[in-house]
Formats: structure tokens, sequence, C-alpha cells
């Protein structure tokens, strides 16, 4: 077993052995998951898969995926495990038709590329708000017992630098800048959430991420800690295009399965939680410098046009996880940026 392969294993263990979600309210469930093949919705089935297998559950994952090839490539080895994994093959826009009863839904399906919030503002807007209203009205039909949305740390708009985030603190966002096509998208999706659990008694809650990273993200993919691991392995300088003072939490892939289902099953209806680790909290461009030095590379900084690029101004997110750790969550990772 390769050092890919045996990080893997610790994290599916260590999101089984979550002793704060309770997994017997998981027994004999059918579990509808969208952005399955994504890097938390990848790592969320996964889990979901392993404790399946470890605890005996008896449940079904159900992932809507636009990419037959690319699903069965991301989910090769699970589908020769285990028989407790299906594909639905579609659009979160134009949702398929789903067979049964289902007794929860992951809705994690959205538009990640910052380029498009800027090229293709329309369809990111599109895709987030119709296809959670699809799903909404499934949920609504099948009667599920939970539904969580993942939504953004970007629906606070610009805290200012200090300021500890909270739930309830959303600010200003413009609706004339295209690049906010994506959180205003989000904030569409978050209130509808809330209006289908006040009026149709449909039990959805949000949880508002910070930036993930783990294993299994795409080689290519174009978030910064990305490209930073990019240049360590292929030992060329980290080059800053912005001066990197966006200030955030970040958080490991495993722990936001385990917020995500701890939210999914304990979390109030029609309310949203902050996901991040908390003790991660730096700049860009420190983390830049910390994973550089590290790797024996150095940072320069090649400054370009931000709104050209789609890269949103500065931000500072420093989220607040209280009433996640509430719930008797923990980051208990620690696979972490210091």
């Amino acid at each position: 077993m390769d050092l890919k392969d045996t990080v893997f294993q610790e994290d599916m263990e260590q999101i089984a052995s979550a002793d704060f979600i309770p997994w017997e309210l998981l027994r004999e469930s059918r579990i509808l998951v969208t952005g399955a093949t994504g890097l938390i919705g990848h790592t969320l089935v996964c889990g979901l898969l392993y404790a399946n297998q470890k605890m005996n559950l008896g449940l079904q994952v159900l992932a809507i995926v636009r990419d037959e090839g690319r699903a069965r490539e991301r989910f090769a080895s699970q589908l020769k495990e285990s028989d407790a994994l299906r594909f639905i093959y579609g659009t979160v826009e134009q949702l398929p038709a789903v067979d049964g009863p289902i007794d929860y839904i992951i809705h994690g399906a959205s538009q990640t590329a910052s380029k498009a919030f800027v090229q293709q503002p329309v369809e990111t807007i599109i895709t987030a708000v119709q296809g959670t209203e699809n799903l909404l009205n499934l949920a609504k039909e099948k009667q599920v017992k939970g539904f969580t949305y993942l939504s953004s740390m970007e629906v606070y708009g610009h805290p200012k630098k200090g300021h500890k985030v909270t739930e309830d603190d959303i600010g200003a966002i413009s609706p004339l800048d295209v690049r906010n096509s994506y959180p205003i998208g989000k904030l569409q999706c978050e209130s509808l959430c809330c209006a289908y659990a006040t009026e149709y008694s449909v039990p959805a809650n949000i949880v508002r991420l910070t930036q993930t990273f783990g294993p299994g993200v795409n080689y290519n993919d174009t978030r910064v800690f990305a490209e930073f691991g990019r240049c360590v392995a292929e030992k060329r300088d980290i080059v800053l295009k912005t001066k990197g003072e966006t200030e955030r939490s970040y958080l490991y892939t495993a722990d936001a399965a385990t917020a995500i289902l701890t939210i999914l099953l304990k979390g109030v209806p029609g309310s949203a939680y902050n996901a991040a680790d908390e003790s991660t909290y730096c700049s860009i461009a420190e983390m830049a410098r910390r994973v550089a030095a590290q790797g024996g590379v150095k940072v320069r900084f090649d400054l370009q046009d931000e709104r050209g690029n789609g890269f949103p101004p500065p931000l500072y997110m420093d989220l607040d996880t209280n009433c996640l750790r509430d719930l008797g969550w923990r980051a208990s990772m620690r696979r972490n940026i210091r």
C-alpha cells in the first residue's frame, strides 16, 4: 500500500470512528448526494461507504453524476468492494427521476471555478438556484429526514480584518459585480432552504464551508493550495498573482465530511453552521511561505489584474465554529497547513 492509499485509509477510518456522529440514524437509509465526484463529495461518499461496511449499516448511497466515465473512475475501488453505491446520470438543473424512498439528501453540486463566476455568471446562478429548488422539491416529495446544503464562506461578503465571523454576520454583496454570481447564488439557495423548512417543513439546513484541502484533488485544480502543492512536487517557485492578503481558515476534507454528516443528523432545520478548523487561520501569502519553506522552493510575486481573472478582493474570513462544535463536532485530522 503506497502513501496515498495509506492516507486515504486513515481518513476513512477517522470518518467512520467519529463518535459525535449518530451513525445509527443512517441504518437502512438511502442517501442522495449531489456533487459526488468533487473533492468534498468524493470523500463524503467514500466515508459513508466505509462506515457502512465497518458497521453493517445497510445503507445505500445514490449519487447524481454528469459524467459516467469520471464517476466510475473516481469510485472504481468502491464499486468493486460494495453494491451500496448507485449512480443516477443527469444534472441538478434537469433533475432525473429518482425511484423509491430517499431518507437524506446532501446537496453539494455547484460551480467551483473562479473564472467561471466571471465568464459564465448566468450558468453559475442557474446551476445553483434551479438545482437547489429541484432538490428541495424532491426532498418535499420524498419526505426526507434530513437535507443539508453546502454553501460557502463567501456569503459573508467582506468582513473587517480582525472580526470573528458568526452565522448572523451576512454582509453586503453587490449584484452589479458579475463575480458575485457565486455568493449571491449561494445566498439565494440558503433562502430557499429556509423557505422550504418554514413553509413545507422540509428539514433543510446549511453548512458554510471554508476552503477545503486534502487527497483526491485533481492535479490541475486551480485553487491556491493545489497550485502550491504542484509547485513543491515539481520543484518550482510558488508564484503569487495577488499580494496574498486574503486571510481564512482551512478544513481538511475528512473533517469537512464529518461536519456535513453532523449537521445533516443533528442540525436545526432552517439554520446555518460555519465549518472550519480555526487553528489554521492565516493569509494566502503566509501559507505560501510555509509551504515553500517545507518544500524547499521560493515565493515570487507576479501581480495581475484581479477582477479579470476572477480573483475576489482580499477577504478576512475568520469563521467562528461554536455553533457546529455545540453539536459535538471537532476537527480531528489535524493535517493542517501549520
